[in-house]
């Protein structure tokens, strides 16, 4: 198991003129600075994910509590042939988010010789060597990496000759981490990417907030040291001066709007640095970190043909708790 301690690990610390330049020039540093400048505090998950909080998620996927991973895992591996059947021979599949391509060998496996793989991710150093772990597991396919915000305007290289239909693919439920507008521009993005395609989208379903409650408050610990880990990547690339102790993890089912919240919340009143800026925390105060919305099929279903998308098949395990939707991209 990982360690979640051996993650927060500090840089030297440099001017605050050089701090604050660094913080102006990553779309990162320009989304902290926005964050601690506004009440109430909200940031994207999306920084979550560079190398360290990327192995942390790996280590998330494996914990008991955490059912999604090994669900979908289920899931695609009972009904692999299946989805291949769909996906159709010399296929090209894109994989948004990609992290550690674990699901998508699945699929690979079942597949009638695939033409190309792309996985996206912001991760760049965790994906180059998931990708090359991928290349040497499958020699004969055509891997590329692609580095990029998958939730902005994608550009892709064209279909390979002879290639057949382009398959997107978005696991995890990490449509679960937008809001419902955000999620639908990402359909809408998606369906431009994907046109004459089809999308293989994972999706956690609605259930029991007992369950929900253990997946995102581990008894190891490993979910709030990711949690924290934005403000230890904050420390690290920025120079701030986050004491990651001073900071709980909480995580909860907000019932009415079906989505988990996880925020970090200040335990004193406290102030904190981002080259010469200050920005102070009173006792209590949260900082909202992520959204993870839980879904019906149904609901899933209509939210996709809003984006132009045209529902097909749905796979749950036996105790739905996790959905898996083929969906027939626009033409």
């Amino acid at each position: 198991m990982l360690n979640p301690a051996s993650i927060a690990v500090q840089r030297p610390r440099e001017s605050a003129d050089a701090l604050q330049a660094a913080a102006g020039e990553s779309a990162f540093g320009r989304d902290i600075e926005a964050a601690l400048s506004h009440t109430p505090r909200v940031i994207s998950p999306k920084y979550f994910y560079d190398a360290q909080g990327s192995q942390l998620f790996d280590a998330i996927c494996d914990l008991p509590e955490y059912y999604p991973t090994r669900t979908e895992l289920g899931i695609l591996a009972d009904h692999a042939p299946e989805i291949a059947s769909h996906m159709g021979p010399r296929a090209e599949i894109v994989e948004f988010g990609a992290g550690s391509l674990r699901k998508v060998r699945l699929l690979l496996d079942a597949m009638e010789q695939p033409a190309r793989f792309m996985p996206i991710d912001i991760s760049g150093e965790h994906l180059a060597q998931s990708a090359l772990d991928l290349q040497r597991d499958f020699p004969g396919l055509d891997v590329q990496p692609v580095i990029a915000d998958y939730t902005q305007r994608l550009l892709l290289p064209a279909p390979l000759a002879g290639a057949g239909q382009r398959v997107g693919f978005f696991p995890g439920s990490t449509i679960g981490n937008f809001t419902p507008s955000e999620a639908l521009h990402f359909l809408q993005v998606a369906g431009q990417v994907l046109r004459g395609g089809a999308l293989l989208l994972g999706a956690d379903l609605v259930k029991d907030p007992a369950v929900l409650h253990a997946a995102y408050n581990d008894s190891q610990g490993v979910t709030a040291a990711f949690n924290r880990n934005l403000l230890a990547r904050a420390n690290r690339e920025l120079g701030c001066d986050f004491d990651l102790d001073a900071f709980d993890h909480s995580a909860f089912y907000n019932a009415p709007l079906r989505r988990i919240e996880m925020h970090l919340v200040s335990r004193r009143r406290q102030e904190v640095s981002l080259g010469r800026q200050r920005f102070a925390f009173d006792e209590g105060e949260a900082w909202h970190t992520e959204n993870s919305y839980k879904f019906t099929i149904d609901g899933l279903r209509e939210l996709a043909e809003r984006a132009g998308f045209r529902a097909g098949a749905v796979w749950t395990d036996e105790n739905r708790l996790f959905s898996v939707h083929w969906l027939h991209a626009p033409r």
